[in-house]
């Protein structure tokens, strides 16, 4: 029981350690290597302890703790979430929910929904009930996104979509989509364009997975013809839906950049990379007995938590309305090169062990992380390339002349 004369904070702490110990399975309390692949399945499909985790945190509203409760969210505030993710880490306790709901369209409902969007959307990606991809890029469509041709047709209720999509991420195993179409005439090509939702399990929705040089197929290429989209799901207004995607972008890029808006918690890999090292090279006193590799990991920690640090202190500049979206520039850029230096160590820490590819030679930690080097290349270009994040903080953020 929290002691008397504890300051608010400080009780909190001790319920929410109470509260894990209690609730979190042991069996998920490690690191795993690939959460997306066990915690954004969808709900009815979940099983053992993934399932009883998700329960008890669904019951609590910490699948999404900073939301607000009226749609099943935990209401916490940025300090009380702050202290549940630190409790969480402390002792190993997974997300219990991951995917694109939280991270980028629920966020964007609650900025830019309507009451009724959000009552239909939100409880079901706070309970997993939903799983959501995004229609975004296309084959001729991609860091330039403004020239998407996919196109929706007013059909009074409804909406009739033709066209494609390419680098659908999980697109085959969603049951949702939200997507920019073509509804409009335009001059400049950002115009015309609207934010629609519609359901993924009806006729006309066509997909071919793409396959990665990691040999794993989380992309597809997603093709329309005449799929119906309802139109109490468009977001924003008619024509106007850049400034929606503008803004779910900003979500996403501040979510791959590991901002604090998004309930990440701390990066998995980092205590992996520390143990990692010790295995392959032994350690002295404790530290690592290969001291090139322990100084570029020392600087990659300390620049991470460098980088931890400053997007904390932007999040607290925008709460009192003193920061710019485009900071999630930035973080996207400065993350997403942060992970792929993380991934670069963590194969120099494993020697010749890192051309693991396949067989029993190999512990699944060896292929899982050559895999992992592999398909964390793409970080550099989904969710808005490099080139055109250094683009934007030139032109926005430092105001450079074209």
């Amino acid at each position: 029981m929290p002691e008397k004369g504890l300051s608010e904070i400080e009780t909190f702490r001790i319920e929410v350690r109470e509260w894990l110990q209690k609730n979190c399975p042991e069996s998920l309390r490690k690191r795993w290597p690939d959460p997306f692949a066990e915690f954004s399945v969808l709900r009815k499909l979940r099983t053992g302890d993934s399932a009883l985790w998700l329960e008890a945190m669904i019951t609590k509203g910490w699948t999404a703790p900073t939301w607000p409760v009226e749609y099943g969210g935990g209401g916490l505030t940025r300090h009380q979430n702050a202290v549940l993710q630190s409790e969480m880490a402390r002792v190993n306790a997974p997300e219990p929910l991951l995917g694109m709901g939280l991270s980028m369209i629920g966020p964007t409902l609650l900025d830019l929904g309507t009451e009724a969007q959000k009552q239909a959307h939100l409880p079901d990606i706070i309970t997993g009930d939903t799983r959501w991809c995004q229609g975004y890029s296309e084959p001729n469509a991609g860091s330039d996104l403004a020239n998407i041709q996919t196109k929706a047709e007013d059909k009074g209720d409804h909406f009739i979509i033709n066209g494609s999509k390419t680098w659908t991420s999980g697109g085959h195993l969603a049951t949702w989509m939200f997507c920019l179409v073509r509804t409009g005439k335009y001059e400049k090509k950002q115009q015309g364009i609207s934010f629609l939702l519609f359901e993924m399990d009806q006729p006309g929705i066509t997909l071919k997975r793409i396959k990665l040089i990691s040999g794993d197929s989380p992309f597809c290429e997603t093709f329309f013809d005449d799929v119906k989209a309802l139109k109490e799901n468009l977001i924003g207004k008619l024509d106007d839906g850049w400034a929606v995607g503008k803004r779910l972008l900003q979500h996403e890029r501040s979510s791959i950049g590991n901002s604090p808006t998004q309930p990440s918690g701390e990066n998995l890999k980092v205590p992996q990379l520390v143990t990692m090292a010790k295995q392959y090279h032994g350690e002295v006193n404790g530290r690592i007995d290969n001291p090139e590799l322990r100084t570029n990991i020392i600087r990659h920690l300390m620049n991470r938590k460098a980088f931890k640090l400053t997007t904390k202190r932007a999040f607290d500049e925008a709460k009192a309305g003193a920061s710019s979206g485009d900071t999630t520039s930035m973080f996207k850029f400065y993350g997403s090169e942060n992970a792929q230096i993380q991934h670069e160590l963590m194969l120099e820490a494993m020697g010749t062990n890192a051309l693991a590819w396949e067989g029993e030679d190999f512990s699944d930690t060896e292929l899982e992380t050559l895999r992992s080097w592999l398909s964390g290349k793409a970080t550099t270009i989904y969710g808005g390339s490099s080139e055109i994040q250094l683009n934007i903080i030139a032109k926005r953020v430092l105001n450079l002349p074209e």
